[in-house]
Order: C-alpha cells, then structure tokens, then sequence
C-alpha cells in the first residue's frame, strides 16, 4: 500500500515500526537517555502539566504533583537504576544432562506497543506504561484519551521534544482514531479505562494474535470490622474515596460493615469530610470536578432508590457533586449495579465477616479489595477465602505507590500487571536460551531413543532431575576448605607435634579436633 493511501494512523505504525527494525532502541544506552529525556520533561513542564490537569478535572497544583509527578518520576528513577539488572541474562537451575551447558533467559523487547491511556490520570497512566516499554525496548505508539483533552493536546505538543518522534509518537483523537489504531498490527497493546470498552480491545487484539494488558476496574469493596479504631478507618477511607472526586479506579467502591456501627460510620466520614474539603466542599481548590456532563448524569442517576445521609449536592454546570453517603443500601440497589466511578460512597450493612466474605465472592472479582480491623486473624481470612487485583488492610490506594509490587486486575477487574520491573517482564520477550557444544557426545547418548530398561532408567535420572547450583557450590567451596584444613592440619602435627601422628596418640589431640569441626561445618551446611 502506497504511503498516501494508507491512513494517519497506519502511517504512525509503520513509522515505529521500521525504527524499531533499526534497532535503534535496543542499546541500554539508548534506553537509559531516553528515560532520562522523559523524567526531563517531567521536570521542565510541571507547569504546563499542572495546568492542563487543572483544565481538565480542576485538581489543585499539590493533588498533580502527588498523585501525578512525583509517581512518575519514581517510576523513572527505578527503572534507570535497576535497568541494567532487569536486562541481563538470567541463569536457571539445570538438569544433568544440560550440567555443561549455558541456559538462561534473555529478556527482549517485544516490537511496538500501543498505549491507550485513562483520563482520570492523564499523565500517570498513560506514561508509567510507556517507562516499561521504553526499559524494555519497544518501540510505543502513545494515544492518550480525549476525555482529559487538554492533557492529551500537551503530550501531543511536548513530548516529541524530548522522545525520539518516530519511536514514540503520540495519537491524538477519539473513537474513530482509536478504532483505526487497533486495526493496526502491534506486538503488545497496553490499556487502561473500562471493562466494555476493554472487551472492543481484547477482540481488535485477537485478529493479529496480539497480546493485552487490560487495566480494568471494577467495585472494590471495603469491609469495616465493628472492633476497628473508626476514627482513623474513616480517615483513611474518605481520604481514598473522594480524591480526584472518586474518579480512581482503586477507590473503595462500597463499605461492608455491621448495622450497629453504621451510624457511627456516617458521622465519623462527615467529620472528615468537613476536615479535608471544609463546609463548602464545591469552593475548596483541593476538592476535584466531574470530568464532563455525560459522567455527572450518569452519577446521579445512581442516587435514584438511596437513602442519602451525606452530601448530595449538585451543579450541572460546574460538573459538580459533593461528597455524598448512601446509607441502608442493598446489593439490588442501583448504585449496587456498576463501578461508581464519582464521590459517591454506599453502605451495605451485613451481618459479619462470614457474610462480607460471601457477599464479595458472589459478585466480579475487583481490582482492589479493603479491610480494617485490629485483628490479624480475620485480615489473613479475608486474604485466604476472596480473589482481587490487590489487597490492602488498613489503608487505601497506597499500594499503587509500591514499585515492587504489581499492579493490575484478576478476571473482570483486568489482566496482566505493571510498575517496576513488572512493566519490565510484562512488555518484554522472555526468552528460552541454551547454548551447548558438539564435544561429549557420549554424554548425550541417554536422550536417544533407549534399547535397555537400564538405560531407561539413566536417561529419566538425567532429564527430570533438576540440579541445585547453589548447592553443587557450596559443596564446592566445602571439599576446598576441608582439603585446606587438613593441609593446615597436617602441617602443625608434622612440624610442631611429629609424634601425634603414632598409633598410640591416633585418636587424641588435633585431628579428633579437627574432625569434630568438618563434621560441624557439614550439618551446618545440609
């Protein structure tokens, strides 16, 4: 197909792909400059980044560099220090007829990589996938979400200022561009947003058999045990519910709790409220929008059948909703039917853990998945008998800030994870190597097929035993001491004790000692 005929976004592909096929992006080097170029951009236009987040969901220039900058920036830093590690060769454990051979795995770039980033946080979960393409590298087509539109213009503006263009250019448009970049062929594609659109993805995906990461969501329940310090549950719960304005895809979703703690709860999250977002919540700079009318009708639509205890608010012109509480809400409820996705926080009550345990089992598994409580027993019950992306106790969201641990969805809520070196792996090629030599061919006789039941039995001792290199050298370095020792050994008893060595003095004195110390240094070792 001539160039002139094929479409912007084929064209972009094409592009990156034949850079890739350069090689250009394969040298540590290379990958370590360009990481640097992006934490660069970062730090030059935190300005420029902070306002156009400002425009697009009214967070305040502190909520950007929190929830924003500063994550990047750490995932950047990682990702420069340890690449060199993340990319080496990687030994694995042998079988003895492999005991001469070189096996490792070698990671390898995968080819090019769509992103397709989120609006909630435009910046965030657009561009720490793009670190991991980039340590790992890929050539990445970056196609950020028009929803946060001015955010999505500012990458498009700026990051060809830093990047190299052809490897890591950045898409601009909405459905119909992102339909035509997912006719494309790539060799992984990345994407964060919502489970129906994630379906349209995963089945663009299949017709060239490439790979997905999906960064789904989901409503993830938060169990309150009635013993718990409430004081600071409801601190860390508000806190986690309505930042950005609840448009986090890990926010607690819903509270499970016992119907004897329940109005204590609502009063406990009203004092908060008014704490962290004042008695004017749609005033306070700290306190989000939002994102545009279409949400913000569909939000308070949820409303509809609830009993609201807190908040309730609302200004269609400003996108505005306050922080709301539903209390006395049920599982049919309507805001029971879809990930809330707003500052809108039901509570379930239940009879206890049995019943919370149940009661999240019989629905999706989610992305994230809260408990508080002071006992440890009943947390280590929860983490044994449910199934989520993530589960954190006594606190909400902090694990996305944890770069060793990975971050993603099981089942509905998603699959596949990234931050750290799990972006690495994710978007990198693990590949299978063994180097063997054509010498010792007699050795290899036992993999041919087999002519005796005894040689049956020596060929499956040497293919299915596995080798412990670990300890094959400590047994090593233990045969070299105890030669050494009993140098040391002999040494002393002939030079300065000739006589220790007779029949009548054999088993008294130095080498009873030593003995007695080989066989110490042995149990230590097995």
């Amino acid at each position: 197909m001539h160039m002139h005929l094929m479409s912007k976004e084929h064209q972009v592909v094409e592009r990156a792909r034949r850079a890739f096929q350069t090689g250009k992006s394969k040298p540590l080097e290379f990958r370590l400059n360009q990481l640097k170029s992006l934490h660069r951009f970062i730090n030059e236009r935190r300005k420029d980044i902070a306002d156009a987040v400002k425009k697009d969901l009214n967070k305040s220039g502190n909520s950007t560099e929190l929830f924003e900058t500063l994550s990047l920036e750490g995932e950047i830093n990682v990702a420069v220090e340890r690449l060199t590690e993340w990319a080496a060769p990687r030994p694995v454990e042998k079988s003895l007829v492999t005991i001469a051979d070189e096996v490792y795995i070698r990671p390898e770039p995968l080819g090019v990589v769509l992103i397709i980033g989120a609006w909630n946080y435009p910046w965030v979960v657009t561009l720490q996938p793009l670190v991991g393409a980039i340590a790992a590298g890929n050539a990445a087509v970056v196609k950020p979400s028009e929803v946060s539109s001015h955010s999505a213009k500012l990458m498009e503006e700026l990051l060809p200022l830093y990047l190299h263009e052809e490897l890591y250019p950045v898409v601009c448009g909405g459905v119909s561009e992102t339909q035509e970049l997912l006719r494309q062929r790539f060799d992984h594609v990345f994407y964060t947003g919502n489970s129906t659109v994630g379906r349209l993805v995963m089945e663009a995906a299949a017709r060239h058999l490439t790979p997905v990461t999906l960064e789904l969501g989901g409503k993830s329940p938060c169990y309150i045990d009635k013993n718990v310090d409430l004081t600071v549950a409801c601190r860390r719960i508000t806190w986690g519910k309505f930042v950005n304005c609840g448009q986090t895809c890990i926010a607690p979703d819903y509270i499970l709790c016992e119907p004897s703690i329940q109005n204590r709860l609502v009063e406990e999250i009203r004092k908060c409220i008014t704490e962290f977002y004042t008695d004017d919540p749609k005033n306070f700079e700290d306190y989000g929008r939002i994102i545009n009318q279409r949400h913000f009708q569909r939000l308070m639509s949820l409303l509809e059948g609830s009993t609201v205890a807190i908040g309730g608010d609302s200004d269609e012109s400003q996108c505005y909703i306050a922080p709301t509480v539903l209390k006395d809400v049920t599982g049919d409820s309507k805001v029971m039917q879809e990930e809330i996705f707003g500052p809108i926080l039901p509570i379930i009550t239940i009879s206890g853990v049995d019943e919370a345990i149940q009661f999240i089992n019989d629905r999706e598994k989610p992305l994230a998945l809260y408990v508080f409580s002071q006992d440890n027993k009943l947390i280590r019950r929860v983490v044994a008998e449910t199934s989520s992306g993530a589960l954190v106790a006594n606190d909400c969201l902090v694990h996305f800030t944890i770069n060793a641990l990975p971050f993603g969805g099981v089942g509905k809520s998603g699959m596949g994870q990234y931050h750290g070196q799990h972006s690495f792996d994710q978007l990198s090629h693990l590949r299978a190597c063994l180097i063997k030599k054509l010498n010792m061919e007699a050795a290899n006789a036992m993999r041919y097929p087999p002519h005796t039941d005894k040689k049956l039995g020596w060929a499956r001792i040497f293919l299915l035993k596995q080798v412990n290199l670990g300890r094959l050298r400590r047994m090593a370095m233990l045969a070299m001491f105890t030669a050494l020792g009993a140098f040391i050994v002999q040494v002393r008893c002939f030079t300065v004790v000739p006589n220790l060595w007779s029949a009548d003095q054999a088993n008294a004195g130095g080498p009873n000692l030593f003995l007695q110390i080989l066989n110490i240094i042995v149990l230590l070792q097995f």
